[in-house]
Order: structure tokens, then sequence, then C-alpha cells
């Protein structure tokens, strides 16, 4: 048996929602027949395309092969065809846009940050439990190869006692000036919901809770280190929102994870994102599809000499995680498990409580950078 299922899928024509949920996702599910379940029958998506311009719609509609589009968000929130509603506007949109979907019966599946605030994100969950609705938020990082590689690692006690965690995020996004920016220009405006924090603190209170252990406690400094750029119109524009955050976290277990998350770095290291694990047994380094381990036996003994040239080659004991299974798009394998929650009701536990949580962090975070201090995360 085939279920169709309808997806309003509104602010696809925006970069995430054009490149990881429409194309790598939901066009390449489709062209694979679907979702095959336990029982044999398969999930067959039936997207609608949602936004304020058309010429946009219908340039994406073209090039991706989804015929329906529209910009009357109203006319599909009230069409019983489509049974999930998914959010990829800009975070300031988002509330309104999934409330209006959750009274109109609709399952809730949206980017983060959920909401501009937490209190927020939790009347969002609120509403979506009341009103009976299935609910999902984004965490696509668990599913990059590297991280679930790391993951087996930790279930099968490679490193012994966790030590500390390492993450370095970011590359050089240029300010438009004399090479265009490949990033949007709201993520430098406070006022439009811009800002590193509130982006990628999101990202790293799911991957520190699911991976490595809860978050207690963060402290926190951002900065503005690029105060003009230019827009997509060429219109120069002074950044009100920080481009950089320096984030030390306590983990349940004495687990110690510092993450630097920067759009003014230049790139020397292995991918766009790396997290070393340090344990007592063995390390690992973990990109966003490679991982490299280091066991104790392996482990060099450095002399500090700065008089001399460095004898060891620090790469060398490293050795690589070997591929031993096929690992997919994250975005689209978190699709297929939405799209399994919501026919077969197979379990899903990244909600919108779990979105809630972080948009806590990165209120705390912004929090701690304005008091200059810790700052505890209360359970929600």
């Amino acid at each position: 048996m085939e279920h169709k299922v309808g997806i309003i899928m509104n602010g696809v024509t925006g970069r995430m929602g054009t490149n990881q949920h429409l194309m790598r996702s939901i066009v390449e599910i489709i062209k694979q027949g679907g979702v095959k379940l336990a029982n044999g029958d398969r999930i067959m998506p039936d997207p609608v395309l949602v936004g304020r311009n058309e010429a946009k719609l219908q340039e994406l509609s073209k090039r991706s092969g989804v015929q329906a589009y529209t910009t009357d968000l109203d006319s599909v929130m009230q069409d019983k065809r489509y049974s999930i509603y998914f959010d990829a506007q800009t975070t300031g949109r988002r509330a309104d846009a999934v409330k209006q979907a959750v009274a109109a019966g609709k399952h809730i599946y949206c980017e983060k940050p959920v909401a501009v605030d937490t209190a927020t994100a939790l009347e969002l969950h609120e509403i979506c439990s009341k009103a009976g609705v299935k609910n999902g938020v984004v965490q696509d990082k668990l599913w990059l190869p590297g991280l679930r590689k790391l993951k087996r690692l930790i279930e099968n006690d490679f490193f012994g006692e966790i030590l500390s965690v390492r993450g370095e995020f970011g590359y050089w996004v240029f300010e438009g000036h004399t090479v265009p920016a490949q990033r949007p220009s709201w993520n430098y405006r406070k006022e439009d919901d811009g800002g590193i924090i509130v982006d990628m603190l999101c990202h790293w209170r799911y991957v520190l809770d699911n991976i490595f252990g809860a978050v207690k406690a963060v402290s926190c400094t951002g900065a503005t280190h690029i105060k003009e750029r230019v827009d997509e119109q060429g219109q120069p524009y002074t950044c009100t929102a920080d481009d950089a955050a320096y984030a030390t976290f306590e983990l349940e277990g004495d687990i110690i994870a510092h993450f630097n998350s920067s759009w003014t770095v230049r790139v020397r290291r292995d991918d766009l994102l790396t997290v070393q694990v340090d344990g007592t047994k063995g390390s690992a380094v973990a990109g966003l599809r490679e991982c490299y381990i280091q066991h104790y036996g392996n482990t060099p003994k450095p002399v500090w000499n700065p008089d001399i040239v460095q004898p060891i080659d620090f790469y060398e004991g490293w050795s690589k995680v070997p591929e031993q299974e096929p690992m997919d798009n994250a975005f689209k394998v978190q699709w297929e498990l939405f799209l399994k929650h919501v026919v077969a009701d197979e379990p899903f536990p990244w909600d919108m409580k779990a979105g809630a949580k972080g948009v806590q962090l990165a209120e705390k975070g912004l929090e701690s950078w304005a008091k200059r201090a810790w700052v505890d995360i209360p359970e929600l």
C-alpha cells in the first residue's frame, strides 16, 4: 500500500529550504519510490511549495519537478490533502505560522531555532501537545556520518571515560564589498533574529545532549568582528548581530565541552566542522563525514623543546574509521524518520520540546555574555 502524505513546505525558496529540505530530501525520497515501512508499505510525499515570491516559486517548481506551488498559505492550510506543515522561514515568522497550522490540524515539522525565545518555544510545544498533533524539529547534525561514527565509538567504549569535547565550526563569510557573501544578510542583523549564538548554540545543545551528556551550564562570549557588510541589493549595512561565539559547557558526567563558532575564521583543519573527543583510553576527531581515532597504545610521548624541529608527525598515529554502513544525507534521514512517525507512529524524540532546549541554551549563552559569567541550565 502507498500512503500519500501531503506536505506544506513553507519558506523553501531560502538556501537551506531549497538545498537540504527540498532537493536533497523530499525530491530524493520521491525519486527512490518513497519511504519503505517494515510491513512493506511505502510513504510517498506530496509537497506543495509555499513562499512570498511567485517568480522564485515558479523557478523552484521547474528545478525540483514539484508542480504544486502557491503564495496563498491560508488556502493550503485549509486543504485536507496536506497533513504536514513544514516551516523553513526566518525564525521570527515561525511561531504564528506554526500556531495557524496546529489550529488547522496539521502535524508540525520545522527548522531550528523553533522560536525567538524559550517561552514561545515552550508555548508551541504545549499547543502541539494539547492538539494531539505530531511534531518535530530539525536536528540534522545527529545524522552526519562523522558524528554517527563518534556515537558508535562511544557505544563500544572506545574512549573509556570521556574527559572533554572540543568543537571548531565555521569559515570566512565574505563581506560582499568585492566578493559576494555566501550567507544571507539577515544573519548579521539582530533586529532580524540573526546572530551566530542563536543559530549555532541550538545545534550544539542537541549534539551534546544526545551524544555526550546533558548540558548543565554555559559560559559564552560573543563578538561582532565585522562591522559592515553588503546585502543582496548591493547596499552596505551595519552588522548588529554577533558573528562569532566562544562557548564552554559543563556536561553531566564532569565532561567539559568547548565550541568555537565563527563566520570570520579561515579554515585550516579537516572540515568546516570538527569535533575532537578525548578520553582515558583514546581520542577521536570527526568532521562532517570522516572520523579519525588514536588509541592509548598509539599515543606518542612528546617532550617540549622549542629549540629543535618537531621530530613527531602528530598526524601519523591516527587511523581513519572505515565505512561500516551506508549513510545518507542527514536531513533526508530525519525526514524519513518523521514521515514514519506520522504514518506508522514510529518513535521520534526530536520534538518541539527538544527544540525549545536549543533556544534555551542560546538564550543562556546570550545571558552569560551579557553578565560575563557562568549560567546554569535549568530543566525545562
